[in-house]
């Protein structure tokens, strides 16, 4: 009987540590952050078959330190520019990703919101600006004023999909302050 329990767990022990040979991190792009000592790398946890999670990397190429930013499982980078205004003593990145599983299924999709991001140059700060029922459609910084402008809609009706009863909005955000400033 210890014969066969010991060959039962030495099997298990060898099936577990040969599905994690499979799994590997793919380094996407590397980016260099103006007027910083700091760089972001885009890398994702994989295996044979999807994705397991994404994740940034902020690496200060002056001390080797590095502080990561971790993205629920199944999440989605989309876009990362940085957002640098001098005359605001101003710079953040901005992120647009797929962070929520609104619809409740097995993982975040395309049918999924798109949420807006804002990041410090080392990764210390992080700042969620868009509602998670917010589904963000496109951006643009006005750069003489700091301030992004957002248009997307609300799910009203919670089906998941765009129609006629889901409220429109664009969202002003100062990004000087990190506040809300209007809703039109």
């Amino acid at each position: 009987m210890k014969t066969y329990l010991f060959l039962l767990l030495t099997f298990l022990a060898t099936t577990t540590i040969a599905q994690d040979k499979n799994n590997y991190v793919w380094f996407n792009k590397l980016s260099d952050l103006e007027g910083t000592d700091y760089v972001i790398a885009t890398l994702d946890n994989r295996n044979k078959i999807a994705t397991k999670n994404s994740l940034l990397l902020f690496i200060n190429t002056k001390t080797g330190e590095s502080k990561k930013i971790d993205f629920p499982k199944s999440g989605y980078i989309d876009k990362i520019e940085q957002i640098k205004i001098d005359k605001f003593n101003l710079n953040k990145v901005i992120i647009a990703a797929k962070t929520v599983n609104l619809d409740g299924n097995k993982s975040i999709d395309w049918t999924d919101p798109m949420q807006i991001i804002v990041l410090s140059t080392d990764g210390t700060e992080k700042v969620l600006i868009t509602d998670d029922k917010f589904f963000v459609r496109t951006w643009v910084i006005n750069k003489q004023t700091g301030i992004i402008v957002i248009t997307g809609h609300y799910d009203t009706n919670n089906n998941g999909k765009y129609d006629k009863s889901d409220k429109n909005q664009i969202i002003l955000y100062d990004l000087n302050i990190m506040k809300t400033t209007g809703r039109i």
